[in-house]
């Protein structure tokens, strides 16, 4: 392993923020993100996937939302699914020659610091009428389980059955994979089609329990989130949780607890998501609304609808979806979003909420594309800096020990530390990587100002440092601290040194 991050240190008028999730989602169906072709060899997919990995790193972002499952298929060879048509070009076909795209890519995301979510579409049995899919697809061996609408085959959420397979292809992945979060997208009951009638009205009648059929539907989205929620934390309480819906729950004019817009589509009338819900029972571990409408927009604004989120967050982690891919798509309604400086209003108006933890930007093209300057944005201003992941307390409180024996010497490549892996904390959790600050002696030790920061060395073995940036004959205080798999902060170890003239 390795320490990832060496930049000279700077100051600032105004410290940014030492924790912030800062996620970008990779999408998968379709090719959107990648791999860019489907049926591309595996050697080319791997390497396509790293360079996208490398270039996100260099701006700034900390983890990655992989879309793995988009329509009853995997990207990944544990799978009771067939292989996706988008990675190999024909459903069912294995990669050639043969890996483990998900292996890969987590050991991959791993090495490089970054935290890797497995992103799941839990509705869509099939993307189109068109598609074709392997005789032993989950819609030909259960088409009992099966609705037709817009085209598309979905699962039928209403039945206990159908929401238990969902529940075990997720626990599947969380026994089998070593991810970090669980990840879900805005898609629960379809988006609606004009004409169109979602047909469940047979299984409502076996299974409505006097209820309305929009408030078993609701049901039965809220009996699933909860499913998931306690089969992760049964199997590996460490894994996050998370969904990313629609950015309107309900509107104000629908219920005095909704937010101050006027857009036609909620969530919970149109999807059947009572999201808010979720994060209020403590069923998810963050919660990524869709914010993708721009500060302009009058019938959903950006900072009121970031408003009703703050308010609404339940002590869990907000990361805002930040509608990259808008960038330089303005339409008549939306005309902002031509606006150069239109995402850097966004993320400014965030930072000044702490109830907002973060933000995931849909999609990887877009930072990669550089779409307006936005990856020079990032790389150059907001993310100049490394931020650390923010803890969840509600699933670990407890931090690891001090690194052990911290030393440093001048040598000719700059100051050398070492230091010692500590011992297990009090819950059994070892130390997972480190974080070296640097001061100088006249300077107030500020572990919060990750201006300070030197160094993130990955991986628990990691246990040395140069710091090739430091120059002679000043004098430094280094302080390294250890941090466990949830992102809790040890207390520092420090050392002095002086370094001489070479």
């Amino acid at each position: 392993m390795l320490c990832l991050f060496e930049k000279p240190l700077a100051g600032k008028a105004q410290i940014p923020p030492k924790r912030e999730f800062r996620a970008v989602w990779i999408a998968t169906v379709d090719n959107i993100d990648w791999p860019s072709v489907r049926g591309m060899p595996a050697d080319s997919q791997r390497s396509e996937f790293v360079k996208i990995l490398d270039m996100h790193q260099r701006a700034g972002i900390n983890a990655v939302v992989v879309q793995i499952r988009a329509a009853a298929d995997a990207f990944y060879a544990k799978s009771t699914e067939p292989w996706s048509f988008w990675l190999t070009g024909q459903q069912g076909r294995a990669p050639e020659p043969f890996y483990d795209p998900l292996e890969f890519m987590i050991r991959e995301t791993h090495d490089r610091g970054m935290e890797f979510h497995a992103w799941f579409n839990l509705d869509r049995a099939t993307f189109s009428k068109l598609s074709v899919v392997t005789p032993d697809h989950i819609s030909n061996r259960k088409p009992d389980w099966m609705l037709t609408y817009g085209g598309r085959k979905l699962f039928n959420l209403g039945l206990p059955e159908v929401r238990s397979y969902v529940t075990s292809i997720v626990t599947n992945i969380v026994r089998n994979y070593d991810v970090d979060g669980i990840h879900f997208d805005d898609y629960f009951y379809p988006y609606g089609v004009a004409g169109q009638v979602i047909r469940d009205e047979v299984t409502f009648r076996t299974y409505g329990n006097g209820m309305t059929l929009q408030n078993w539907r609701r049901e039965n989205i809220n009996q699933l989130i909860h499913q998931l929620h306690d089969s992760i934390q049964a199997i590996k309480p460490y894994v996050k949780f998370g969904v990313s819906p629609f950015g309107v729950w309900k509107n104000r004019s629908q219920d005095p607890e909704g937010s101050e817009t006027t857009g036609g589509l909620t969530s919970y009338f149109d999807l059947y998501a009572d999201t808010r819900k979720w994060s209020r029972e403590g069923w998810v571990d963050y919660m990524a609304p869709q914010v993708y409408f721009s500060t302009d927009f009058q019938k959903v604004p950006y900072r009121l609808l970031v408003d009703w989120w703050v308010k609404n967050g339940f002590n869990r982690h907000l990361y805002i979806g930040q509608g990259a891919f808008r960038i330089n798509r303005s339409t008549p309604r939306d005309r902002a979003w031509n606006d150069p400086n239109e995402m850097s209003t966004q993320l400014v108006y965030n930072r000044q909420f702490p109830q907002i933890h973060g933000s995931i930007f849909f999609s990887s093209k877009s930072l990669t594309d550089n779409l307006n300057g936005v990856r020079d944005t990032l790389l150059t201003n907001f993310y100049r800096y490394p931020a650390l992941i923010p803890p969840m307390p509600w699933k670990d409180p407890e931090p690891p020990l001090a690194p052990k024996d911290l030393k440093a010497h001048p040598s000719p490549e700059g100051v050398e530390l070492f230091w010692q892996e500590p011992d297990p904390a009090s819950d059994g959790d070892k130390a997972r990587y480190y974080v070296v600050y640097r001061f100088e002696r006249k300077d107030k030790m500020n572990l919060d100002d990750p201006t300070r920061i030197v160094a993130i060395c990955v991986g628990e073995q990691t246990t040395r440092f140069i710091d090739r940036t430091a120059e002679p004959e000043k004098r430094y205080v280094y302080a390294v601290t250890a941090f466990d798999r949830l992102h809790n902060e040890s207390t520092p170890s420090q050392v002095n040194v002086r370094v001489s003239e070479q």
